[in-house]
């Protein structure tokens, strides 16, 4: 698969069901809450054929995604979904606070039974790319944007990897962790070396990244140099084994854990945490690869890493070229709401809700 293109021909090339690969008990109102259920058979019985309006919103400044899961899943399951309208933004779109995204016009019966999986869909994927959007724009400095690797496997179901994976593309992440990350748009996961190589080399740094280097030596070599706790050594030791082949020292110090450096120098303590990848240790071990002439092996960083850290340690100039980040990404903080607004043409919608037209909407052909 190409990596997605979203224009093609000045049309919305969108993602389809053969992309999402959606679970067939959506058709049976499995995932769908019974009330729904419920409604759509009362319908059937005593108020069948009426045309509504549904409209989804949310509460935020956010980057928008799962239009196009959310268009498939209609296509999908919905009953007689070649009659329906639907009009949408896009994935990647910046949203206002209570900006209609999507609407459906139909027959309700044929599709109200979706609302609550379309709000989850449009929940978590425009969670995770705004965090992502968020979290690229702390790195953006100086005109200079820095990479973020998206890193969230171990912070959630795997079953959520290619979803999140792609919402992370859309809100500015194009590194991920697994290839299940990458599967909606097109691309391999990446990534260099656990603790766990280094701990079957008995935590020899230059022996692990040795081996890494002649097991996938098309690979940009990057080291991973806290394993021993002590970062500035370790990184000094793959430097000066590897040269110029070696291009990058990622740290991923323990918020719980002082690096050995600052026992060699107390004298700089006292007015800052020490605790993890913190800035001080980050401007040391810059300087200690540049006095000995690797300017060219960048610092990445991960563990614990937000919006809120990255815009820290920019602000202050912290000598990090790529930031790996996880879990923050993953907090699910944006929630949509489908209501009905239009009956048979004509408001009709609960007290405080009416229907809010959106001249950015498109026609979905």
């Amino acid at each position: 698969m190409k990596e997605i293109t979203r224009k093609l021909n000045g049309e919305i090339k969108r993602l389809t069901n053969e992309t999402f690969k959606f679970d067939e008990r959506v058709r049976e109102g499995w995932f769908s809450a019974v009330y729904f259920l419920k409604t759509r058979e009362i319908v059937e019985k005593f108020r069948p054929n009426n045309i509504v309006t549904m409209q989804f919103f949310q509460k935020e400044h956010a980057v928008l995604c799962g239009t196009d899961e959310v268009i498939a899943l209609i296509r999908t399951f919905a009953k007689n979904a070649e009659n329906l309208e639907l009009r949408s933004l896009e994935d990647g779109d910046k949203i206002k606070p209570f900006e209609t995204v999507f609407t459906i016009t139909g027959k309700y019966e044929d599709f109200g039974y979706l609302e609550g999986i379309i709000d989850g869909i449009f929940a978590r994927r425009t969670s995770v790319a705004t965090n992502v959007y968020n979290v690229a724009k702390a790195a953006r400095h100086s005109g200079v944007q820095k990479p973020i690797i998206f890193m969230g496997d171990r912070d959630d179901h795997f079953t959520q990897q290619s979803g999140d994976g792609y919402a992370a593309f859309i809100g500015g992440s194009k590194a991920q962790a697994t290839h299940a990350m990458n599967e909606w748009w097109g691309k391999k996961g990446m990534g260099t070396m656990p603790h766990a190589l280094i701990q079957l080399f008995q935590g020899d740094v230059v022996e692990a990244t040795r081996a890494y280097k002649k097991t996938f030596p098309e690979d940009d070599l990057m080291a991973l140099v806290d394993y021993n706790n002590d970062v500035i050594t370790d990184s000094l030791k793959v430097a000066r084994e590897f040269k110029g082949e070696l291009k990058g020292v990622r740290v991923d110090t323990s918020r719980t854990m002082v690096d050995q450096f600052f026992c060699r120098r107390p004298e700089v303590m006292g007015s800052f945490d020490p605790r993890g990848a913190n800035a001080t240790l980050l401007f040391a071990l810059r300087e200690a690869l540049d006095n000995e002439g690797f300017q060219h092996v960048k610092i990445i960083v991960t563990g614990g890493f937000n919006a809120e850290r990255i815009k820290e340690y920019e602000e202050a100039g912290v000598p990090v070229d790529i930031y790996g980040v996880g879990g923050s990404l993953l907090k699910i903080h944006i929630g949509f709401t489908g209501d009905n607004v239009m009956l048979n043409g004509e408001h009709e919608a609960k007290a405080g809700r009416r229907f809010r037209d959106n001249p950015r909407l498109q026609l979905v052909e």
